[in-house]
């Protein structure tokens, strides 16, 4: 399995503008102030955010099925931070909030199973250099 992704950066860092794709039908544009200033558009970590929170939410609900407990639903967010470290703007915090609809179990074993979602999701995987990443759990 292969998933493709491209962006083309026109310009100078603070006057320019990118464009990027992602698969087939997710494309946007970012520049400079919307991704360090908070100015209109999308950036780079906002992907990264939604790419954390469809791949958790994925991985919670399989780990759930295959506990017996398959879930009605499980919603997921993520909020990626990033800072300047040392002088360079830095992945520094992904905090994950999710909250599921998951018949027959308490929350306990759903803290549980999230937090082995957590562990073992893919994108979870990959960014396992971000200093910290929290989760915090709910079943609905």
């Amino acid at each position: 399995m292969t998933a493709k992704g491209s962006a083309e950066w026109k310009g100078d860092l603070p006057g320019g503008t990118g464009t990027f794709t992602a698969g087939d039908t997710i494309s946007g544009g970012y520049t400079f102030k919307s991704r360090f200033e908070d100015g209109p558009g999308s950036n780079p970590e906002q992907l990264i955010a939604a790419a954390h929170a469809a791949c958790f939410s994925m991985a919670l609900s399989n780990i759930l099925a295959e506990a017996g407990s398959p879930p009605q639903s499980v919603h997921t967010d993520a909020t990626v931070t990033l800072w300047f470290v040392d002088g360079a703007p830095t992945i520094t915090k992904i905090a994950l909030v999710t909250a599921g609809k998951v018949p027959g179990i308490d929350q306990a074993a759903f803290a549980e199973h999230a937090a082995a979602a957590k562990a073992g999701c893919p994108v979870s995987r990959a960014l396992a250099s971000v200093p910290e990443i929290t989760l915090e759990a709910t079943l609905l």
